[in-house]
């Protein structure tokens, strides 16, 4: 449209003051949400990665249906054989995340670390800010250790000094710093601080141990597919050139039924977070069409009482087009300056989400007002001014004669003049009774969540942290373990604390431990390897501290760990699916490997949510600290252990202060790892339906109130139109409340329409978003009885005030009025 044009509309809507703040505000609110969502939505799933060309990058994993798990990670001799005769990658990476004590330059500390292969970082194309990257020199086990330093850890430790040549004292042992990775630098979920190269001895991998991932750059012109077929010509070739472990043949390698899933990167980036992060926007989808609906409804308002205008501009010469530019105009006007006050919005609504967003949320640090999100939301902004502009053009572009000859009051009455925002409010209905089913059941998942047993109680006064004894600083097997429990006495006599246990992972903390779990006398199901099962590793009192159950039997102690007893202890949904009680699980033989010894089930205790409470209880087998035969080691132990520690202090500032105290009185080098609670651990395993139900909530408030506001405009409007008629009727005896219920029934109808129309849509909406409910179904009728009965309270409330003013017209006044 012409410059002059929209200067003209700008100046008819500066005249009309109060009609343009109330638009800007429903504007910028519908614009501002979409736009703070969607700067989430392409920060998280459609920004590229930060390497160089990512679309050439793939994480490599492996489908295993024999073992009864959805996908398989990779191994030494997956990635000898890649790296080796793949003809699709161009280099492959392995990985696995760790931890490590740094000791020498200060107070002890543990950080994140990362153990990558001599090709993970230049299969990323990263290049270091100073200094080099690992070679292959550096990636063998006879190779002096080797460290890199990220950006954030050489700035915190070393102030951003020279670093290169120097020594880091890592888990007990020097490592030459090598390198600064850039400030740029981050890898999917890991955030380390310091990078170590794998050193994997050739001639001792053997098919197995699935516990690192690998990331590949295909090489240029090559396809995922392509990768996948050639995946599937190399599995082959794995148990041909690397041994078995003991104990297992090529009948029960086979039975594994090994195939490849070779995905591209971006992938493991995103993870599960995609389909809530959509369902997200379309609500404030649905947000912005109500808006839009309500601005549409003030300019119908705004439209009809400048009918005479129109008339005598088209008496004039004014053509049909001219008429609809105007209006056309205005409404651009205001879409465009309510996007502009949105992107303000939109500011404080991504700082919002970033405190709100769980922690597996992926890119937090790249969601931004960009350019990209500023071309998005000129293009709603201008989609909305076209949305709720068209339908006054579509109303009243081609005036009507009597307009000029009646004055513009009585040129359209009678309910076809109402029609199309009568159908707007019940639009903005329906959509706000989607809204408000989608928050109910994410209220009612909320609840369900909330109510599972995860396998331990009163969160609320459980501490835990972590802690390694290196083998650098002790290098014996049994005073690592009892170092472990001297911390653990010395932990016990703090103030306040009831009990301490010992563990190598807590309930949902994410550390986990996998591997088929062979039953005597029984024949695993589905192929000739069980499936996998979790392990963990677990010192007395550790159970009675979490407050667990002990089912049956006994739990474990210092003396089956120092006096090697073939033991074991046994959850019991794993001792329900073995032996169909857990009374009859105790004393009967079960191995994890057809090489290693049989060991007695001493105990059954309660099931644990391992996977977090919205998921179904873990098989799980507890093992003591310290076994004999197990995997291919002599003498197999855990030498970093989680604290769980029971008390009434934890709101106390010197609590944690005086549990480091307590672990230095042993010694003075061991410093503490991942100090949290366990409240803080259950919500974190929530944290993803907490943030949805959040986010809908807040979305479903607007749109009840943007609905509310709707329906009360219509009828407060329809009320004021109808002045003159209400004056005749009360004149002609009419009482009070046949005028009230005249309205009413008005807006009865246009509710009862829109929640007949909201449950349809919600019916079918709703079963998207099925993966994230948990306890309650897509069509629950309570949740839809309830939230249907809430919108028709509110709706009939809104309604019913105006008709209560319109029932108080003294017809006198009416009648005199119209004159």
């Amino acid at each position: 449209m012409p410059w002059t044009g929209f200067t003209l509309a700008v100046r008819r809507l500066v005249k009309a003051p109060l009609f343009t703040v109330v638009t800007l505000v429903t504007l910028a609110v519908g614009i501002g949400a979409n736009a703070a969502i969607f700067s989430v939505i392409y920060g998280v799933l459609l920004k590229p990665l930060p390497f160089a060309e990512p679309e050439r990058l793939v994480s490599i994993w492996h489908t295993a249906p024999g073992m009864g798990i959805p996908q398989l990670n990779d191994s030494p001799s997956t990635y000898f054989i890649y790296r080796e005769h793949s003809r699709v990658f161009q280099d492959v990476g392995l990985w696995n995340t760790g931890s490590a004590s740094i000791t020498g330059r200060g107070e002890p500390e543990r950080i994140r670390l990362l153990y990558v292969t001599d090709g993970f970082l230049p299969v990323l194309g990263v290049t270091p800010a100073a200094g080099r990257v690992f070679r292959r020199s550096d990636d063998v086990p006879s190779a002096p250790d080797t460290v890199m330093l990220t950006w954030g850890y050489w700035q915190r430790k070393f102030g951003g000094g020279p670093v290169v040549g120097q020594t880091l004292t890592v888990s007990g042992k020097p490592a030459e710093i090598i390198g600064v990775l850039p400030r740029s630098f981050s890898f999917l979920r890991t955030d380390p601080e310091i990078l170590m190269p794998q050193q994997f001895d050739r001639s001792k991998t053997f098919v197995g141990n699935f516990s690192y991932q690998a990331v590949a750059r295909l090489k240029p012109g090559m396809t995922v597919d392509q990768a996948n077929a050639d995946v599937a010509r190399m599995l082959p070739l794995i148990p041909e050139a690397f041994p078995l472990p003991p104990g297992f043949t090529r009948a029960q390698y086979d039975g594994l039924k090994l195939g490849p899933k070779v995905q591209p990167l971006s992938e493991d980036v995103i993870g599960d977070v995609s389909r809530l992060l959509w369902i997200v926007f379309g609500t404030v989808g649905m947000v912005l069409l109500i808006a839009c609906a309500n601005v549409a409804n003030l300019c119908l308002v705004r439209a009809e009482t400048r009918q005479q205008e129109f008339a005598v501009r088209t008496a004039l010469g004014a053509s049909r087009w001219q008429i609809a530019r105007t209006l056309l105009s205005e409404s651009l006007a205001l879409s465009l300056a309510g996007g502009a006050l949105g992107i303000l919005l939109a500011r404080g609504g991504i700082a919002l989400l970033v405190w709100l967003a769980p922690d597996g949320l992926p890119r937090l640090d790249e969601i931004s007002i960009n350019g990209v999100v500023l071309l998005f939301t000129l293009g709603v902004s201008l989609l909305a001014g076209l949305l709720f502009g068209i339908i006054p053009v579509l109303r009243f572009g081609e005036p009507s004669v009597t307009a000029l000859k009646e004055g513009g009051r009585s040129a359209s009455d009678g309910p076809i003049r109402h029609r199309a925002r009568n159908v707007l409010v019940v639009a903005e209905i329906a959509l706000a009774l989607v809204l408000l089913v989608v928050s109910g059941l994410m209220v009612r998942s909320f609840q369900a969540l909330r109510a599972v047993n995860p396998g331990f109680t009163d969160p609320e006064n459980l501490q835990t942290f972590r802690i390694a004894v290196p083998e650098a600083l002790v290098a014996d097997t049994d005073q690592a373990i009892r170092m472990h429990q001297q911390i653990a006495e010395a932990v016990a006599r703090v103030p306040g604390v009831h009990s301490v246990g010992l563990t190598s992972s807590l309930t949902m903390d994410g550390y986990d431990s996998n591997d088929p779990i062979f039953a005597e006398g029984i024949t695993p199901e589905g192929g000739p390897v069980p499936a996998l099962r979790r392990f963990k590793w677990i010192g007395p009192n550790y159970i009675e501290t979490m407050g667990n159950r002990v089912v049956a039997g006994r739990t474990l102690t210092f003396a089956d760990a120092y006096e090697r007893h073939a033991v074991v202890l046994v959850s019991e949904a794993l001792a329900r699916e073995f032996y169909g009680a857990p009374s009859a699980a105790v004393g009967r033989r079960i191995r994890n490997s057809p090489s290693n010894p049989w060991r007695e089930i001493v105990g059954v205790v309660g099931d644990e949510h391992d996977n977090g409470v919205a998921s179904p209880v873990t098989p799980m087998v507890y093992w003591p600290l310290i076994m004999n035969d197990f995997w291919d080691q002599k003498v197999f132990t855990q030498r970093t252990l989680a604290y769980a520690i029971r008390s009434d202090r934890m709101q106390s500032p010197t609590f944690m202060h005086e549990l480091q105290e307590a672990v230095w009185s042993v010694n003075r080098n061991l410093p503490i790892a991942n100090a949290r609670s366990m409240a803080s651990i259950r919500a974190e395993s929530m944290a993803q339906t907490s943030f949805a139900l959040t986010m809908l909530a807040i979305a479903a408030s607007v749109a009840l109130l943007l609905g509310v506001v709707g329906i009360y405009g219509v009828i407060a409007y329809i009320a004021a139109q109808r002045t003159r008629e209400i004056g005749v009727r009360m004149a002609l005896g009419a009482q009070a409340r046949d005028v009230r219920r005249l309205f009413l029934g008005h807006g009865v109808k246009l509710v009862a329409v829109g929640i007949v129309l909201g449950v349809a849509a919600s019916s079918a909406l709703t079963r998207l978003m099925a993966a994230l409910l948990f306890g309650v179904g897509p069509t629950d009728l309570a949740t839809y009885g309830v939230v249907s009965a809430t919108l028709a309270t509110v709706a009939l409330v809104a309604t019913y005030l105006p008709a209560r003013r319109a029932a108080r017209v003294d017809p006198i006044i009416a009648l005199r009025t119209d004159a």
